[in-house]
C-alpha cells in the first residue's frame, strides 16, 4: 500500500531551524519528483520546493519558491527512501501545515495539480 508520511514539524522560535522528513512506503522515491507544499489558515496551498528523481548520474534538479529561497534546502537520502526539507531563519509567516507530495514523473513544475500522492501534513508553528 502506497503511503507518504511527513514528520518533523513542531514549534520553533523566529530565526530558528527545523528539518522535515518525507518517507514513503510502497513507492520508491528515487524515480519520481518530490515536492513540498504548505498551507496556512485561510490561504491557498503553496508549492515551496521540488526535487527531481535521482535516476542517472546528473545532479538533481531543484526548485524553490521565492518566499523560501536561500532559507530552505531540499535533499534526498535514497538509501532511506526519504526526502528532507531543511528550514532555517524561520519567520512567523512560515507557520503552516507542510505537505509532501510525489509526482508520477521524474520532474514536474511545482504546481499542486502535477502531484498525485500526498501525505497528511505536519504542522510547523513559528512563534516566540
Amino acid at each position: 500500500q502506497l503511503q507518504v508520511v511527513e514528520s518533523g514539524g513542531g514549534l520553533v522560535q523566529p530565526g530558528g531551524s527545523l528539518t522535515l522528513s518525507c518517507a514513503a512506503s510502497g513507492l520508491s522515491l528515487l524515480s519520481y519528483a518530490v515536492g513540498w507544499f504548505r498551507q496556512a489558515p485561510g490561504k491557498e496551498r503553496e508549492g515551496i520546493s521540488c526535487i527531481s528523481s535521482s535516476i542517472g548520474s546528473s545532479p538533481a534538479d531543484i526548485d524553490y519558491a521565492d518566499s523560501v529561497k536561500g532559507r530552505f534546502t531540499i535533499s534526498r537520502d535514497n538509501a532511506k527512501n526519504t526526502v528532507y526539507l531543511q528550514m532555517s531563519s524561520l519567520k512567523p509567516e512560515d507557520t503552516a501545515k507542510y505537505y509532501c507530495a510525489v509526482a508520477p514523473s521524474p520532474w514536474v513544475p511545482l504546481r499542486e495539480v502535477n502531484f498525485d500522492y500526498w501525505g497528511q501534513g505536519t504542522q510547523v508553528t513559528v512563534s516566540s
